[in-house]
């Protein structure tokens, strides 16, 4: 099956493009599910890793996921966790997440450092989807039809606080083009045949149901 991993700032449209690619490779597509499994197996709410995604809060590394409830297939809760685990161990958990995926049913991930933790799986494409920032403002603001200075200073604290995530645990930039093997500025490209960029890539990979 493989799997297929997408990295993209805000504004690059990856919550577009990635389940479109998943449906079309006739695979499942993680997103929303990865933190309520990460919740099941440190023992917490699913809300509180609901509550930590990619960013930096108040100098305290905690990964979200603005995300949903799916439960974890293999219940297993960390023993000896403590109640309010710290970034390190909700890190380490999605990365066993991410690679029981991989190792399974495979599918397409979204963000999660996914491009690094799976680096070394012959049956993965690693996918950056990006563009200039202000054309990534611009579609962004096109997209939502929300004021641009509300929408610039979220992007500017996602794109900040996902780089921090992957230099403060991965000592890598995200948007390193080595890391991938396929690089798309979908702000100069149709978001359909961005789409079809990555289904080709993936299938030459022989990814795909």
């Amino acid at each position: 099956m493989g799997i297929v991993t997408v990295s993209a700032p805000y504004g690059a449209a990856g919550a577009e493009i990635a389940p479109a690619v998943a449906e079309a490779l006739g695979l499942p597509f993680h997103d929303r599910a990865i933190p309520g499994q990460v919740a099941g197996r440190l023992g917490v709410p699913v809300a509180e890793a609901e509550a930590n995604d990619e960013t930096v809060v108040r100098g305290l590394w905690r990964l979200v996921a603005s995300l949903g409830t799916m439960p974890d297939p293999v219940g297993a809760v960390v023993p000896g966790t403590a109640s309010s685990p710290d970034a390190r161990a909700y890190r380490e958990q999605t990365e066993r997440v991410l690679r029981e995926i991989a190792a399974g049913e495979g599918g397409v991930v979204l963000g999660r450092a996914a491009a690094l933790v799976l680096k070394d799986r012959p049956d993965a494409l690693h996918v950056r989807l990006d563009g200039p920032p202000e054309r990534r403002l611009t579609a962004a603001i096109e997209r939502s039809g929300r004021p641009r200075e509300e929408v610039a200073r979220e992007m500017a604290s996602a794109d900040r606080g996902r780089e921090a995530y992957v230099r403060h645990f991965y000592r890598r930039d995200p948007a390193d083009a080595r890391l991938y093997h396929l690089v798309v500025d979908t702000t100069a490209l149709p978001l359909e045949t961005a789409i079809r960029l990555v289904l080709t890539a993936a299938r030459a990979r022989g990814i795909g149901s």
